[in-house]
């Protein structure tokens, strides 16, 4: 049964040729129009029928290639690039030819190919993405657009969008307002859907809203490609959203997925709450922070011997991630049997203020349910001597927050001490692996949230520091939403998330200094917890995909991209000679 994906009726379907399943794709598109769409397009893989029926014979040269030897080009085009934005560049190049063989390269090896598509390339390419533009991706949506959203998603080729990543580029990665330079956001965290996830890149969109900025040296930069005025703000800006969500489920339907990145924390905090139960949406760098987070905790216990509830926690910062995190730990500890009031004292947050406290002035509805009572104290040294935390959380993207100092204290004063450096990119962690292991006698339980190399301690033992990537999350989640059609995302299936990666940390992962499974292993990660979550979704009746599947791997393996090429072929086939002759009469 044949199945339209889009404007240019391209129909995929699967038939038996000598008893072997083989897939075929129907296109009325010929000519250039084939080798230009990233979707169609093969390179010289193309056969020499395709060639003849889709009419490129001739526009390709007379050389016939498995994807293979595509890859094989690709990668040692890459070694040739001196530095990681050329190594950019060069890949959003190959997405914008191949789609197939772009993703083919990316799941290749992922923990080589993440850190250049996401971060923290992605950082630098979005403060260059001026220099680096290329060819446009996703859709931008401008302030001056108010009354016509709807009208824009028109302009989408494809129809049948499941999934949306949107960002208005006020606070990206810890670089801060980038306006409509981080479109690159959006575009990467797509990206990691289909290469994570197996999620249809075709069902995907990257859209930028693009407001203004309030980046001084963006307005002044005469290669910049946005709005060249202050950010926008108050009723048009919530106006504006509000159109975007009702013409996306319009269009799309209320099972389109919505995913909010990198939005500041005025906003993405009030827009999570706003539309959660509205529509199919959740903020990655407040849930998917607090999975990926949680479940490093989670997995630290089993070297710590004792539960979530035993440990206090300070962190330094209190913006999105920190209140993700935070919010999803007090869930993990009444699970234990916790009360939440008990929970809530267990953790302490410092700002650019000083220690959160109650009394102290200018605390947001947020920051006030972490409030404690005690003295405000200014520095965060002082905080860690005076709390004497067993977890410390950097999520402020304060690069060496986590000084030698602060390193020592936490060694004195537990046996093994969690340190997490989260924040985004590199340039901005808190303290480095190195710095941790080293002065904590590599007694530190340590994670952060861009990658570092392996660390070798002078008595000649060897770490292998744990990412804390929401890749590890939101491509699995998006996985299973899209799958069962959940409508509604709660925190109880990013609690789930978080124990379900912990799951798959082994005893030797752990042995290595890992708190989370190796990158390599992604895509089979992310297809085990998306089963996870479709059990979880059809037991709590949240799940609208109905009947309910019975083999609930298959199911979602049924949704899983493919990077290998797909055959062309024309629909050929002959009538009963009786009804072939040709009618004819003597004259």
């Amino acid at each position: 049964m044949s199945k339209a994906v889009n404007q240019e009726f391209v129909m995929c379907e699967t038939q038996r040729v000598k008893n072997e399943p083989k897939s075929f794709v129907y296109t009325k598109k010929r000519g250039y129009d084939i080798t230009r769409d990233p979707h169609l397009n093969k390179g010289m893989a193309f056969t020499l029928e395709e060639r003849l029926q889709l009419g490129i014979h001739g526009l390709l040269p007379p050389c016939f290639l498995s994807q293979d030897v595509q890859v094989l080009r690709i990668l040692r085009n890459y070694d040739m690039k001196s530095n990681d934005l050329d190594r950019y560049i060069f890949l959003m190049s190959v997405q914008d030819r191949n789609e197939k063989l772009f993703y083919k390269i990316l799941t290749s090896d992922i923990e080589r190919f993440m850190p250049i598509v996401y971060t923290p390339t992605v950082g630098l390419a979005c403060q260059q993405y001026g220099l680096a533009f290329r060819r446009p991706r996703g859709l931008f949506i401008s302030i001056h657009d108010r009354g016509h959203i709807s009208t824009l998603l028109k302009s989408w080729p494809d129809d049948d969008i499941r999934a949306i990543v949107i960002t208005d580029g006020e606070r990206i990665l810890g670089l801060g307002d980038l306006g409509s330079y981080g479109m690159g956001i959006p575009v990467g965290k797509l990206a990691l859907y289909t290469a994570c996830a197996g999620v249809k890149p075709q069902h995907c969109l990257p859209v930028m809203m693009d407001v203004g900025t309030d980046n001084e040296e963006l307005l002044k930069d005469p290669l910049y490609i946005g709005l060249r005025h202050k950010r926008v703000r108050g009723q048009q800006y919530n106006d504006l959203l509000d159109e975007f969500m009702q013409a996306v489920t319009e269009r799309y339907g209320m099972n389109c997925l919505i995913q909010f990145e990198d939005f500041a924390n005025a906003n993405a905090f009030r827009l999570l709450q706003k539309y959660r139960n509205q529509y199919c949406t959740f903020n990655d760098d407040i849930q998917g922070t607090a999975a990926v987070a949680v479940a490093g905790l989670l997995a630290a216990l089993r070297i710590t011997k004792n539960k979530l509830s035993d440990h206090t926690i300070l962190f330094q910062g209190a913006g999105e991630a920190a209140m993700g995190i935070a919010n999803l730990i007090v869930m993990a500890m009444m699970k234990e049997g916790t009360t939440k009031e008990q929970a809530i004292k267990k953790i302490w947050m410092f700002d650019s203020k000083g220690l959160i406290v109650k009394g102290r002035s200018s605390l947001t509805h947020e920051k006030m349910f972490f409030a404690q009572e005690h003295p405000e104290m200014k520095k965060l040294e002082d905080a860690v001597c005076d709390i004497k935390p067993s977890a410390i959380i950097g999520v402020a993207a304060i690069v060496g927050a986590f000084t030698e100092s602060i390193l020592k204290h936490m060694a004195a004063l537990n046996e093994r001490p969690i340190i997490f450096a989260l924040s985004n990119p590199t340039s901005k962690a808190e303290c480095t692996a190195e710095q941790c292991y080293r002065l904590t006698e590599g007694r530190g339980i340590f994670a952060s949230g861009s990658p570092f190399d392996p660390v070798k301690l002078p008595d000649g033992r060897i770490f292998h520091p744990g990412q804390g990537n929401n890749a590890y999350v939101f491509p699995g989640v998006a996985l299973s939403i899209i799958a069962c059609g959940i409508k509604h995302i709660s925190d109880d299936i990013f609690l789930l998330t978080a124990e379900a990666i912990a799951e798959q940390v082994t005893d030797e992962h752990l042995a290595e200094g890992r708190l989370y499974p190796p990158l390599s292993s992604i895509r089979d990660i992310s297809v085990k917890l998306a089963v996870k979550i479709a059990a979880y979704a059809y037991e709590k009746n949240i799940a609208s995909v109905l009947p309910e599947p019975e083999d609930k791997v298959s199911f979602i393996h049924s949704h899983v991209y493919s990077t290998d090429y797909e055959h062309f072929a024309v629909d050929c086939y002959t009538w009963p000679e009786e009804a072939m002759k040709i009618q004819t009469v003597h004259i």
